[in-house]
């Protein structure tokens, strides 16, 4: 029997596993969720990962870290913490020690990212980059699910049930630290433990083709595929369960 621990992304909290949790108790594992302070301007990559190790019980070992778009850059930094068994990232941002996020995508958007205030990294930081697809989706850029409905059904409850999409949408919080984006990662390397991306196929948040590529090149794993958009937890959760538990 394993535990998961559940992390949520942009906008979300401990609310939306709400339809996955039974699911991988009905196939006889635990699972712990917790909300992340993302309301507080100053959180910090840490702030995110203590959240995290403080909602995981004391006494288990057997843990598998599953995090969720944003939440893949606050996974690792868990496991440099506390030992797990595996990392599961699940339609979710893979950090590069040394970078931020931004970093990463910054010539792929560079009048956006200057209007942000964000100086042009430096070449070496670039470079190591320019061989991968965008990250994002282009018609996701500039759009905020926390404070459209029509953005929130459109990008990321739109294969989902029109009562479970409603419902999500109501539970959306205001994301107000950005320091997925921002804040350099503290990692010096990705922990070595075992890694598992899974890619949804049509997501329209992060780029499917840069999940396989970022997959392959950063974890070295092929993505699994599963199909629908951002959050299958809501939309298929007994697929996603039986994929986590496989």
């Amino acid at each position: 029997m394993s535990i998961f621990c559940l992390v949520h992304g942009f906008g979300q909290g401990a609310w939306c596993w709400d339809l996955l949790i039974p699911e991988l108790e009905a196939r006889g594992h635990k699972a712990v969720a917790m909300d992340l302070p993302i309301e507080d301007l100053s959180a910090s990559l840490s702030d995110f990962a203590d959240a995290v190790l403080r909602s995981l019980p004391k006494d288990e070992d057997d843990i598998i870290l599953v995090g969720h778009s944003m939440a893949g850059t606050v996974i690792p930094i868990v496991a440099q913490e506390r030992p797990v068994r595996k990392l599961v990232f699940l339609a979710a941002l893979i950090p590069y020690p040394g970078t931020s996020t931004a970093d990463q995508f910054y010539e792929d958007m560079p009048d956006m990212m200057k209007a942000l205030g964000c100086d042009r990294p430096e070449e070496s930081k670039l470079e190591k980059f320019r061989d991968e697809p965008d990250m994002y989706e282009p018609a996701s850029l500039g759009k905020n699910p926390v404070l459209s409905e029509a953005v929130a059904m459109e990008f990321f409850f739109h294969d989902c049930e029109a009562d479970i999409a409603r419902w999500a949408v109501s539970q959306m919080r205001q994301q107000k630290s950005m320091a997925y984006i921002f804040e350099v990662s503290p990692l010096q390397a990705l922990p070595d433990v075992e890694c598992v991306y899974i890619v949804c196929a049509d997501d329209r948040i992060i780029s499917p083709t840069w999940s396989r590529y970022a997959a392959r090149k950063r974890l070295g794993v092929d993505a699994i595929e599963l199909p629908g958009g951002h959050c299958p937890y809501l939309s298929r959760p007994v697929h996603l369960a039986s994929v986590l538990c496989g």
